[in-house]
């Protein structure tokens, strides 16, 4: 346990007063130990109405083929690749809070991780589908699978982009769902401990024996960092390889250099937009406003302002390279985005991506929760009509006129991407039902060094420098979970 005191102008990453370690537990297993309340209801509904219609919708495409959706002989991908790279998209930020800020141990991970980490593997479940879905003969799916010999000579073709996409997804959910799971196993013990009966038995076999022995905690500390080293390629790669799907084609619009940087900055964008979608409501709802502060808003809120800035250079850098090039199918690719039929996805997503996130420039802005969330949800929409411009503008208008064609989603499109989000938020509400969403134990870390009452002791000790004190001070007056009549007489 670190006793070390923290600076005083370092913002509190825990809020409260007479916070324990077994009020955190208490506090976190709230809704893990009774009864789930309305608003958890209306939500699951909601969601499960939606992974409805998914079901109906991918039924429906298995049992009458392909033919049911949009596509035609010019734009053979829309919808569905379009949802695919969504999906793989909204995954990142999981694996970056996860892996890369351990390394970099930004302690203010530790209250968000365990959520981005679902939210991550339940969006690689629902771009897993998108790859089936899309085979066309989606009962021969473990065809991508290394098969022994006795299957016969399968002949995979390894310059396919599916079987880029299969072998990407599959190592992404596998290391991610271990480190996830790892990660669990100390707060599961928490409530194997708590529980009785049939639950105790349950989260007894989850929690894989765990005894909180100093032993058991060195190895799952050196395990944490092993799996996050490995986490950590893993950030450039998945995003990396799905670029491929396109830049290593020969399509206007699609051939380029630039695409692999493009799109781990545009999975990182709105992987953190969705963490925001999600933590939002789920701290309000279960009262978690202590452990997921403005700090961690603000910092979410500062990270989706510059991958959205960088994103915004990419977007101009594309038109600049096509310009460059001197090649006028490339520049009629661009052109054709911003002025043909679909120019209203074009500036759907500038307007999404390059000019809302500027907003939060303002700390007032990004410092409001109802307009981080509501900005959460107008990123999320513009990465998909990133996607969706970069596949459909580019293939609906090619070398040859008589070929032009333009995509029309059918209700089977729609159907199955509306879908495939009601099966990840019925995943998501499933998760905080039966599982803390909170790391309980990395969290009760912070207790003594950066929670407020720990600051809030060192100031009555009255050792401090005062201007720092004043400082820290101002720095709590945009925290919606602190009490600012503690602080009158400091």
């Amino acid at each position: 346990m670190a006793s070390h005191s923290e600076s005083i102008i370092r913002e509190p990453l825990i809020t409260g007063k007479d916070i324990t370690y077994a009020r955190i537990t208490n506090e976190v297993l709230l809704p893990v130990e009774n009864k789930p309340n309305k608003a958890w209801w209306i939500g699951f509904t909601v969601a499960a109405l939606g992974a409805m219609l998914w079901v109906v919708s991918i039924s429906y495409t298995f049992w009458t083929g392909l033919g049911t959706w949009g596509l035609n002989k010019t734009v053979g991908w829309a919808w569905d690749i379009t949802g695919f790279v969504w999906w793989v998209g909204i995954g990142h930020a999981g694996t970056l809070i996860s892996a890369v800020l351990l390394i970099f141990r930004q302690n203010w991970r530790n209250s968000i991780n365990r959520s981005a980490e679902a939210m991550t593997i339940f969006a690689v479940i629902c771009a897993a589908t998108y790859i089936v879905a899309h085979m066309g003969r989606p009962w021969l799916a473990y065809f991508t699978l290394p098969l022994p010999n006795q299957y016969g000579s399968l002949w995979v073709n390894w310059n396919s982009a599916l079987m880029m996409d299969v072998f990407a997804i599959s190592t992404y959910f596998s290391v991610s769902l271990v480190f996830w799971y790892t990660g669990l196993l100390p707060d599961i013990a928490s409530i194997r401990d708590r529980a009785s009966g049939l639950r105790r038995r349950i989260y007894s076999v989850l929690s894989f024996g765990w005894t909180g022995s100093v032993k058991t905690w060195q190895r799952f500390e050196t395990v944490s960092l092993i799996l996050a080293g490995i986490s950590t390629p893993l950030v450039l790669s998945v995003h990396t390889i799905v670029s491929f799907d396109f830049a290593t084609s020969l399509e206007p619009g699609w051939h380029t250099t630039i695409f692999p940087p493009y799109f781990v900055a545009g999975a990182i964008f709105s992987g953190f937009a969705m963490v925001q979608t999600l933590l939002l409501v789920t701290r309000k709802v279960l009262g978690l406003e202590n452990y997921i502060t403005m700090f961690h808003i603000e910092s979410m809120n500062k990270i989706i302002m510059l991958t959205g800035s960088i994103v915004g250079v990419a977007y101009i850098t594309e038109f600049f390279i096509a310009w460059y090039s001197q090649v006028e199918y490339e520049q009629y690719a661009f052109i054709n985005r911003a002025t043909g039929p679909y120019w209203w996805a074009y500036w759907s997503m500038m307007s999404c991506n390059v000019i809302s996130p500027q907003l939060f420039w303002s700390k007032k802005l990004r410092t409001s929760i109802k307009f981080s969330w509501v900005l959460s949800i107008v990123v999320n929409i513009g990465m998909w009509f990133e996607r969706f411009v970069i596949i459909v503008t580019s293939l609906h208008r090619d070398y040859i006129p008589s070929s032009w064609a333009m995509f029309y989603p059918t209700w089977v499109d729609v159907g199955v991407f509306v879908g495939s989000i009601g099966v990840f938020f019925t995943l998501f509400l499933l998760f905080i039902r039966v599982l803390p969403s909170v790391a309980m134990a990395e969290v009760k870390l912070l207790v003594k060094t950066s929670s407020e009452q720990a600051k809030k002791k060192l100031i009555d000790e009255g050792h401090l420098d005062p201007a720092h004190v004043q400082y820290y001070k101002e720095s709590l007056i945009k925290y919606d979970s602190v009490d600012m009549s503690d602080y009158e007489k400091v």
